[in-house]
């Protein structure tokens, strides 16, 4: 069975790239990145793409005299590419309506909270001041409105009453490097569907149990 191709947008250090990275290197994945796209020259994710033999390429949004034509040269390159999957790994520009439809159902986004809860920026310092006792990241169908979608995978983790927004973060990253290649190996395999707008999963195994924060 053919690999699924998965083009990767980021603007920074690539974290969820090299995880994605990783997974692709066992040849039982059934995806592979043919493209890394930022739009930032100086994105670190660009260097970590590079090792692992993975087409770059930078699009700088400066150089576009509006987001439709910034977003024309993306899709243009990502139909160039042959990617049948576009992953958002740290991509800091919103995305227009148009690049949304244009790739819709195939265009994921991992988000640093339990959505719907904390859409946005500054996620952990907003967890933390909610005084919400779990934390946690989400990989969802990227639709017009931020942070908006179809859910595929989520991550839970506790917030420990030493927290900072720094070591939350941290604990929820790990968890992040887990969940997108998970949730990209489930579209690969052909087990997501879209019903409405929920994401539905053929086999999907659910957690037995329950998590309490803090312990009884």
């Amino acid at each position: 069975m053919a690999r699924l191709k998965l083009a990767v947008l980021i603007s920074g250090r690539g974290s969820n790239l090299q995880a994605l990275i990783d997974a692709c290197r066992d040849p039982a994945y059934p995806a592979e990145i043919v493209l890394t796209l930022a739009n930032e020259p100086d994105a670190l994710g660009l260097e970590r793409a590079k090792a692992a033999g993975v087409a770059t390429r930078v699009i700088d949004h400066r150089n576009f005299p509006d987001r439709a034509a910034f977003e024309n040269e993306l899709t243009r390159a990502i139909e160039a590419s042959g990617a049948g999957l576009v992953c958002l790994a740290g991509f800091m520009r919103l995305l227009g309506a148009g690049f949304v439809r244009r790739w819709r159902d195939r265009l994921i986004n991992i988000h640093p909270s339990l959505l719907p809860a904390f859409k946005g920026l500054h996620t952990h310092e907003r967890v933390i001041e909610a005084g919400a006792r779990f934390a946690g990241c989400t990989v969802h169908f990227v639709r017009e409105n931020m942070d908006e979608g179809p859910i595929i995978a989520q991550a839970a983790v506790p917030v420990r009453p030493e927290d900072t927004a720094e070591t939350l973060a941290a604990r929820v990253l790990a968890q992040e490097h887990v969940i997108y290649p998970h949730a990209v190996r489930l579209i690969a395999e052909g087990r997501v569907r879209i019903e409405g707008e929920r994401a539905v999963i053929e086999r999907a195994r659910t957690p037995t149990g329950a998590l309490v924060n803090p312990t009884p």
